[in-house]
């Protein structure tokens, strides 16, 4: 099933960083990696550090309304979000932003983890107008440090979630991760395009589960 594609590849801004990280030239400005069926996929090596920005685009089958359910969860991220061994909404603040913590539990390197601020600068109402965009940003000295993990300490990005008519959206993925620690040459060159392609499809494939089971209750 494709969910099994994406728990053996990557996931949104965790496991995707350690695949582009390193795969792109190091000319300034975008790189297109993919431009097929519908998915864009750039890359571009992150001005003044390691790693590197990511911008992805694809239409999706699940509402906008339903893609926003699925990204504002983040308690429930391990339970579908490939390699995501915890995940907890830290606290949430007076203006409806969140801190959230997750751990990585990895293959080859060792695990990672990392604490961000999420904020809901707009959102898709119930009657499927609007749209929806999420940014997040690195928070420090909210959790400590963990033995034996690697403290992600610069994670940041966007998505932008547009409907596209019924039952469909358009959605913008952009990050930046330097993934820290050391990371092997062969991981950052493998996947470079299925790593953010199959996050996608685990985005979309979690909408429309929350969809069934809204129309269930």
């Amino acid at each position: 099933t494709s969910m099994c594609k994406v728990k053996r590849r990557g996931w949104c801004g965790a496991l995707a960083w350690m695949l582009l990280a390193g795969a792109a030239s190091a000319a300034d400005g975008w790189k297109t990696v993919e431009d097929d069926d519908g998915l864009v996929i750039k890359v571009r090596p992150r001005p003044g550090g390691e790693g590197r920005e990511v911008w992805a685009e694809r239409e999706v089958e699940a509402s906008a309304y339903d893609v926003q359910m699925a990204l504002m969860d983040a308690d429930a991220f391990r339970l579908w979000m490939p390699y995501v061994k915890e995940s907890r909404k830290v606290s949430t603040q007076e203006d409806g932003s969140r801190v959230a913590y997750v751990k990585l539990t990895l293959r080859i390197i060792s695990g990672r983890d990392y604490v961000v601020r999420i904020v809901d600068e707009k959102k898709v109402s119930e009657d499927g107008t609007g749209e929806y965009l999420q940014s997040w940003k690195p928070v420090e000295g909210v959790v400590p440090e963990r033995r034996g993990v690697v403290r992600i300490t610069h994670n940041e990005g966007s998505w932008r979630v547009t409907p596209k008519g019924e039952g469909k959206a358009r959605i913008v993925y952009k990050f930046s991760v330097d993934p820290g620690g050391s990371v092997p040459g062969w991981i950052a060159n493998f996947g470079q395009k299925d790593g953010v392609e199959e996050a996608l499809e685990a985005v979309e494939e979690r909408a429309r589960k929350l969809r069934a089971e809204r129309k269930e209750a």
